[in-house]
Parts: C-alpha cells; structure tokens; sequence
C-alpha cells in the first residue's frame, strides 16, 4: 500500500504524541518534528506509510537515547491483557463457532496501537471487546479455516505488545503443530518483540521467529533474508494489525490479513468503514480511487 497525502497529518501527529510520550523537552520535540518535515515533504509516496514510522521512531530513540521508550507501557498491556485471558478462553470454549470468537477477539486487541493513539485506557479496552464479539465480521472465518486446514506450515506476524495474548489465543485455536510467531528484532512503537511473545506465553510452545526489522508492521525490504525466506516459504502467512497490512497488501505471495480498519486511509483501501472488524486474503485486494 503506497502512502496517500491523507496520511501525513498523521506523519506529524505521531511525532508530537510519540515525542511527548518519551521525553518532557520541548527542544526535542521541536527539533524531531523539523526531521519529520523535511523528511515527509522528500518522500517517495510509494512507499508505504510504516516506512516513514520507522523513520520517526528511529529519530525519536537518537534524539532521546532510549532504545525501547514504550517499554512500560508494552508491559503494562501484557499484564492488562493476560489478567484477561483466562476469561477470553472460556469465551472462545463455549462459543457456537470457536475459531470466530478467537478471530473476533484477536481483532478486539487491534486495538493497543500506541501508533494510531497514545493513549488507550483499560476501559476501551474492555468496550472493544464487546463490540468484537456482536459487530459484523467484514470477511468469511470460513475461508481462513480451510486455509490453515490446508497449511503444513503457518508464520503469524504479530502486531502489538498486549494485542500479542490477544493473538495466543486466535493461536491457540488454530492448533496447527508447525505454527511460527513472527515478531520485531528492534522495539518500536509498542510492537510486539521476542520479548512480548515470551511474556504472552508464546516462547517453548511455537517458534518465535525475529524479523531483523525495526519498522512498524513488515517492510520487507528492511526485513533479514532468513525472514524474509520464511515468509515466502510457509502455506500460509496470517497478518495482524494497520501496519502489516499496508506494508504486505501488495506483498509477491497471498496473505491473510486480520485487523481492525482504524483510519479512513486504511478503510477506503479496504472498502469498508472506520471501525470495521476485517479478515480479508490480499489477493482479494486492491488499489482505492480515493484519497489521491
């Protein structure tokens, strides 16, 4: 997915709220946002957004000297989120359709993105999950089913810290025996790390594969080659979250995308409405007219 003109108010709104989260110093702010501006107003606008978001993080972390500014609050959500989990599992257990409910609570965590806000309460967390389970699913769990039935091997790309338990659990139901986790080399934003997995109880019980990238989502281009080997190797590639979604919609092998559509960029890309809960295969895909 290429980035739209849309997208760079929120070029410039991330820099503020992610400089604001890290650091109190004005001069920084003042100073990463100047970067952001020259560097957005150079781009190449077909590239995909997540490449300007690695551009951000990485000025924010230099301009800070912390490695991994948003590792609190990754903790804190991994702990929100697994204090939840028993609860969720017993959801998806008495569930009419098992595999839907995990879907539909794997798009409920979507919504820890520190990228889309920087501040998300317990609360909204909560509420997500309940719209999750009664809103419409835009997209048919049934062909994922029979995708991942059909599989030998599957790499999930996990999205977010907290929104990774969320994921354990859409895992879990799976129950494929050859499953890998893909997940950041390098924190950014509060994407999910080796780290995260192992605190979301994913470490020893699936093979937790690192990217070698430190951009949001998955820019191949930025990824290893062993990566990126993996990627094209497995039956079946799921995706979580905005960001895997724009860096891999145009990816050269089929993808299955699980997110929720948080911004107008992302719903009129995928034809649908802010807000919608959306599992949609990226062969099914394609460019909007909208938001040149």
């Amino acid at each position: 997915m290429r980035t739209y003109l849309d997208c760079l108010p929120c070029f410039v709104r991330q820099t503020l709220e992610a400089a604001r989260f890290v650091t109190d110093d004005e001069a920084v702010h003042a100073d990463v946002l100047r970067q952001v501006l020259r560097a957005a107003s150079e781009m190449d606008m077909s590239m995909a957004p997540p490449a300007m978001g690695q551009h951000i993080h990485r000025l924010i972390r230099k301009a800070t000297g912390n490695a991994d500014p948003y590792r609190e609050v990754k903790g804190q959500f991994n702990r929100l989120a697994l204090d939840l989990y028993p609860d969720l599992v017993r959801r998806v257990e008495a569930a009419d359709d098992r595999l839907e409910t995990a879907v539909r609570l794997a798009i409920a965590g979507n919504i820890i993105d520190f990228g889309v806000s920087a501040t998300i309460s317990d609360e909204a967390v909560g509420k997500t999950i309940d719209r999750a389970l009664r809103d419409p699913l835009v997209g048919r769990v049934d062909d994922l089913r029979q995708a991942a039935a059909d599989a030998d091997t599957i790499l999930y790309l996990a999205d977010n810290a907290g929104e990774i338990v969320f994921d354990r659990i859409l895992i879990e139901t799976l129950d494929a025996e050859n499953l890998a986790v893909g997940v950041k080399s390098v924190p950014v934003i509060n994407d999910a790390t080796a780290e995260d997995a192992e605190a979301a109880g994913l470490r020893g019980r699936w093979e937790i594969v690192e990217n070698g990238s430190d951009a949001p989502g998955t820019l191949l281009e930025t990824c290893s080659e062993a990566f990126r080997e993996r990627f094209m190797a497995a039956d079946l590639v799921i995706a979580k979250g905005q960001g895997n979604y724009e860096t891999l919609s145009k990816a050269p092998r089929p993808v299955w995308f699980i997110l929720m559509a948080k911004c107008p960029v992302i719903a009129g890309h995928l034809g649908c409405e802010v807000g919608n809960l959306v599992i949609r295969e990226s062969a099914s895909t394609s460019e909007p007219r909208t938001h040149a």
